[in-house]
């Protein structure tokens, strides 16, 4: 299976945003792409409060979600792409969807661990995403399961998603900008794919807000492709032969003793 990861910098108007995920999109069908990643909050980023997203939120049949679904079964090309979706009633989520070849939402993750570090409280503006089973998606031989941003700080997150079954873990990211913050996500990335020996195929956002630096890594720790800092496309093909060659390389899931199970949901 032949992956894309694509990167930008949104900002503030919506359909700005939107034109920029289409030539994406174009770009990732001109490279052969069978599915693209784009990053976290792709509707909406700026340094604005985080009180402002409930203004700017969308339902699911809203026109951003909507306009991609339509490019996404025009050009034949499944899609995971985050946005701010309005919630049915308070604070909004922060949730992905992933949108099949020919235009249809086959899943969705809210955001589970919110962003209340390096003095900024996401969960200001953002509701928590209830703990649920994980929504997968099938590529032959091939199961992904979805996590943002935050949540490759708690490796129990993609434990639980290889729990389920995935074998390809997706991570849209808006990683903020700041000191120590690049080495973390090369680390913590690299770290989620050697320790559940799984695909992590990572779709960040870039500056001046995030670092960039979207990365596709293997079963075995190596980094098959980096977007650097400015915007685009990078590919790498995902082999159900290679996971299944480290795998048996390094049995580290078969020999392990212990397992993931949910905690207490947010506000317990």
């Amino acid at each position: 299976m032949r992956i894309a990861a694509g990167q930008f910098s949104a900002g503030t108007d919506q359909a700005h945003n939107l034109r920029a995920i289409h030539r994406l999109m174009e770009a990732a069908v001109d490279g052969a792409a069978e599915l693209l990643v784009l990053p976290e909050s792709s509707l909406y980023a700026s340094t604005e409060p985080p009180a402002v997203l409930k203004s700017v939120a969308e339902s699911l049949a809203g026109p951003f979600i909507s306009g991609i679904a339509g490019r996404a079964k025009e050009l034949g090309l499944p899609v995971v792409v985050g946005t701010t979706e309005a919630g049915t009633d308070g604070l909004p989520w922060n949730t992905l969807v992933s949108i099949d070849s020919s235009g249809v939402v086959s899943g969705t993750y809210r955001k589970v661990h919110l962003y209340d570090a390096f003095g900024y409280r996401e969960s200001d503006g953002i509701s928590p995403g209830p703990i649920m089973a994980p929504s997968l998606l099938q590529f032959g031989e091939l199961t992904l399961g979805m996590l943002t941003c935050y949540d490759l700080r708690f490796p129990e997150s993609t434990r639980y998603l290889v729990d389920a079954g995935a074998n390809v873990l997706l991570l849209p990211a808006m990683w903020i900008t700041g000191p120590g913050k690049e080495d973390h996500w090369n680390t913590l990335v690299r770290a989620r794919a050697i320790e559940n020996t799984s695909y992590v195929v990572t779709a960040n956002q870039t500056g001046p807000l995030a670092t960039g630096y979207s990365i596709i890594v293997d079963p075995f720790g190596v980094v098959l492709a980096n977007a650097g800092e400015t915007p685009g496309v990078v590919f790498a093909n995902v082999e159900i032969e290679r996971l299944n060659a480290v795998r048996v390389k390094v049995p580290s899931l078969a020999n392990r003793r212990f397992r993931v199970v949910p905690g207490a949901t947010s506000g317990a």
